[in-house]
């Protein structure tokens, strides 16, 4: 390589050198922002994450402070001023409040507060169709037949959580009405669920006894009972 060669090269590596020196002058304080950004970014994701937890931790041991009280009246006193930021700690905090005050004999405030989780439409379906359930069992026969089975038939449809409860419920509308039949047919199609629990299928066989019938796999007679329509294709 000649003298000159080398000489160019030199020249170009100083350009290089003053123009980089030149870019880290005029925007390097990008880089720096950017570095602080994504620290601060981490920090305040741990924090806010610590705080989530610490308030978490707060809720529940205020909850659990509050039903360490021997009296329902005064389990309902104590969770009454418990406040929950998440609509599910919310639900939760209700439920727990519609139990005390229930048990404390407080039917109208228990309903109340579990109204509050039937109309939250910010929480998922099996909190809003469980206080549904729940006001429908709480309100008992103070509520006409015709009212408990629209309930009872809503939360009854195909693909409801508690669709199975729901007709449990009904089957006792039906026995309480003198629709024998009707019930027991319920029952059977309870019994012939895939969906029906150890504790479901057992009650389900004690009251078709009860009714002096013998339980079976009668889905089919069931469906066709209770006017269950068949599913059609499109």
């Amino acid at each position: 390589m000649s003298d000159t060669d080398s000489f160019i090269d030199e020249v170009n590596e100083e350009v290089r050198r003053d123009r980089l020196y030149g870019y880290l002058r005029r925007y390097g304080w990008i880089a720096v922002l950017a570095v602080v950004a994504i620290v601060g970014g981490a920090a305040w994701n741990e924090y806010s994450k610590a705080q989530e937890r610490a308030e978490a931790e707060a809720l529940g041991d205020a909850m659990l402070a509050a039903l360490e009280a021997d009296a329902s009246n005064a389990r309902a006193e104590a969770l009454a001023p418990i406040e929950a930021d998440g609509p599910g700690a919310r639900a939760v905090l209700n439920f727990m409040r519609a139990d005390a005050l229930a048990e404390a004999g407080e039917t109208d405030a228990a309903v109340e507060q579990l109204d509050a989780v039937a109309l939250d439409g910010d929480l998922a379906p099996i909190y809003r169709a469980l206080a549904q359930f729940k006001i429908v069992t709480l309100q008992g026969q103070s509520v006409p037949v015709a009212e408990r089975r629209q309930a009872l038939e809503a939360l009854a449809q195909p693909g409801a959580p508690l669709r199975l409860l729901a007709e449990e419920q009904l089957a006792l509308i039906d026995i309480q009405e003198g629709e024998t039949d009707k019930a027991v047919a319920r029952y059977q199609a309870i019994l012939s669920d895939a969906e029906t629990t150890p504790d479901l299928q057992q009650r389900a066989l004690q009251v078709i006894v009860a009714l002096g019938e013998e339980p079976g796999d009668e889905s089919a007679a069931a469906e066709a009972a209770l006017e269950i329509p068949e599913a059609t294709g499109d």
